[in-house]
This record gives structure tokens, C-alpha cells and sequence, in this order.
């Protein structure tokens, strides 16, 4: 079928879920340099030796002026910020119980269902597309499908921080297939759950959150946007990894090592990633025939200010005000798949008929996905 006679897919709907807890850079890095006291005072006599390299502290500063991060929030405070263990504490429920993420993703769910103006019997598909998944099965989705009396199918689907725009062009391709009219897809975030916080160049990267979005096949609601256009990219890099798995019970002496945590190579993700990111957006638009002058918004994924301020101007020929290319990871931190949604679900409501923007994601893999959208 040309795609010009293809059935035209909506976004109608967005919800967001927001931790009560925030941590402030000067908190965090209060927690961390008490770590790194305690440690080098553990091991002085190693360090001494020169058979350790000692730890060095971190500022408010640092963190700010790298990452453009102020604070984040966190579904669990105490546990990150105790020098002892700098983990989130997060007790496992019984399998009666509905877990964490579900909790989350319902929340950010019935405000997006909302939004768009359906109901549950009006989903019949539903995808939890996030960077990490509570558990392997059963699926989230599934259970989040439950929770909400949702008849029809769920999956999960993972693309790291590419999930949410991955999960979009997947509901698209539903829609379109005939296979749903409505498509809900959520976005449960627990990123302090992968986060190594002893680590100085990452402790202050991500926090936590949950998005949501309503595709469907017509307008609905009061704020419909139309799909223009989606395009999705992968390329394999190391650069950004978690190795974390149910394989590694099979390595006794791999469990706990730091590369079962979020590790990368942060200056190889900036040159590499930022112009393949502004090339496919260039490009997309050059297809549809759109100037990039001809954008009202640019709600890119919130990973990192400065990789979000140069591709803004490879895209645009000019540096971005901000109103164009709005900011939300300032409060919000890196919330890997959901932070282009917060963006997104925050800073849309002055569009008016007619005008355009695009939501892009990227991150490990690598992956990168973009979606045009037209406000209708």
C-alpha cells in the first residue's frame, strides 16, 4: 500500500508518573564524597603503596556543567544517599501483589487514557517499553494489562533509551496493520535500580519516572497529533552497556563486578552518536519535504544538555532557543526512554493546527528513533 494511502495513526494521549522523591546535586554529591572518604581511609595503606589509585571527589559543579543536571527523582531516597550502600532499597513483594513498575506505569497510564479520552475497553494493546524490566516473566505489560482491565494483547520491548520512540513506530505499525485501533504504551523507569553511584563519571546521570502514551486511529480527546513520519536506526557499539543478565549465576566470579551496572565510554557517545542522531532528523525532514525553519519544537531525549544543544544546531543551522528545544532533565535528570515523553507531555499544548515537531530518543545500542508529529 503507497504510504500516502496508508491508515493515519494519532498520538492522543501522554501521562507522566513522578517519584515523590528528589535529590539535588549537593545531596548526592554529599553522599558520594563521604563514600570516597570512607574508602580511601580503607584502603590507605594500598593507596600509599601506589597499589590503588585513590578516589576523588565530586562537585555540584562537575555534575552540572557535564550533564546540565540539577536534581533527579528517585522512587527511593534513603538507600541511594547511605555511604554504606548507595543503592535504592526497594523490598520485593509477593507475587500477589502488584509490583513496582506496575504501579508506576498505572499511574502515568490512566492520565494518558485520560487525556485521550478513551477507557479501558477501548485499548486493545498494551506495551511496556523501557531499559530495564522488573523481572523476565511474566511480561509487565501483561500485568499492567491486568491491573488496568484491558482485554486484547501485551509485550514488552526493550531498546534501552530508544524504547518509548521504538514503541511508537510499534504501535503505529499496529494501528495500521488493523491489528488495534488503540494502542497504549508505557514507560516504567527505575534507573537508580542500574546505576553504579560509586562511580564518579556516572553516579549523577538518571533518575526515575513513568510516561505513557495513547496511539489511536482517529482523533480523540482534546490534543491530537498526527504521525507524519517514523524512523528507526540501530548500530552496535559497546560504548554503552549493562551486562547484567540471568546468565551471569553462571559466572560465580562475575556477579557483582561494576559492568553488571551502567557503564560507558561518554566521550566516544558524544562524537559518535549527536551527528548520526542530527543526520537522520535532517534527513527524515528532507524526505517529507519539510525545512527545518518549519519546526515549532524539538523534544529530544533528555540524556545530556550539551548533546541536545549541538544536535538542535546541526538540525536547525543555528543554536535552538528554549523554547524550541526544551529542557526537563534539569529536575528530571536522564530517565532514559521516558525523558523525550516528559518533554513531550510537558511542552505541547501551544501548538496549534498545522504546526510541527519531532520527538527523538537515542542511546545504547546504539539506537535512535524520531517522530514527526503535526498537531490536527
Amino acid at each position: 500500500m503507497p504510504a500516502d494511502a496508508m491508515q493515519d495513526v494519532y498520538l492522543t494521549g501522554t501521562g507522566l508518573y513522578t517519584p515523590p522523591y528528589s535529590i539535588s546535586n549537593e545531596e548526592l554529591v554529599a553522599s558520594f564524597n563521604d563514600f570516597v572518604e570512607l574508602h580511601n581511609a580503607e584502603h590507605a595503606d594500598a593507596i600509599a603503596a601506589g597499589d590503588m589509585p585513590a578516589l576523588q571527589p565530586s562537585s555540584a559543579e562537575f555534575i552540572q556543567k557535564a550533564s546540565g543536571i540539577k536534581a533527579r527523582y528517585v522512587v527511593n531516597k534513603d538507600g541511594l544517599l547511605d555511604p554504606q550502600r548507595m543503592a535504592p532499597r526497594i523490598p520485593e513483594r509477593r507475587n500477589d501483589e502488584p509490583s513496582v513498575m506496575c504501579e508506576m506505569a498505572i499511574v502515568a497510564a490512566r492520565e494518558a487514557m485520560s487525556n485521550a479520552g478513551v477507557e479501558a475497553g477501548d485499548i486493545d494493546a498494551v506495551l511496556c517499553a523501557a531499559s530495564n524490566m522488573q523481572r523476565a516473566y511474566p511480561a509487565m505489560a501483561v500485568e499492567i494489562q491486568d491491573a488496568l482491565g484491558i482485554d486484547g494483547f501485551a509485550f514488552d520491548m526493550n531498546v534501552a533509551c530508544s524504547s518509548a520512540t521504538f514503541g511508537v513506530q510499534q504501535g503505529r505499525d499496529m494501528i495500521r496493520s488493523g491489528s488495534a485501533r488503540h494502542v497504549l504504551m508505557v514507560n516504567p523507569e527505575i534507573c537508580t535500580g542500574h546505576l553504579n553511584f560509586r562511580d564518579r563519571d556516572s553516579h549523577f546521570i538518571f533518575g526515575d519516572v513513568c510516561t505513557a502514551v495513547v496511539l489511536s486511529a482517529e482523533p480523540s480527546g482534546e490534543r491530537n497529533f498526527r504521525i507524519l513520519d517514523s524512523r528507526l536506526q540501530t548500530m552496535f557499539s559497546n560504548n554503552i552497556r549493562n551486562n547484567f543478565g540471568f546468565l551471569n549465576r553462571g559466572d560465580e566470579e562475575g556477579v557483582g563486578q561494576p559492568d553488571k551496572l551502567f557503564v560507558q565510554e561518554g566521550r566516544k557517545v558524544f562524537k559518535e552518536v549527536c551527528p548520526a542522531v542530527a543526520s537522520q532528523i535532517t534527513k527524515q525532514l528532507a524526505d517529507l519535504d519539510i525545512p527545518a525553519d518549519q519546526l515549532k519544537r524539538m523534544w529530544l531525549h533528555q540524556a545530556n544538555l550539551n548533546m541536545n544543544v549541538l544536535i538542535a544546531k546541526r538540525v536547525l543551522g543555528r543554536d535552538a532557543t528554549a523554547d524550541e528545544a526544551p529542557v526537563i532533565l534539569d529536575e528530571y535528570a536522564n530517565t532514559s526512554s521516558a525523558g523525550s515523553v516528559i518533554a513531550f507531555h510537558k511542552y505541547h499544548d501551544d501548538f496549534a493546527p498545522g504546526e510541527r515537531g519531532v520527538l527523538c530518543s537515542f542511546g545504547a545500542g546504539y539506537s535512535i528513533g524520531s517522530v514527526l508529529l503535526e498537531r490536527v
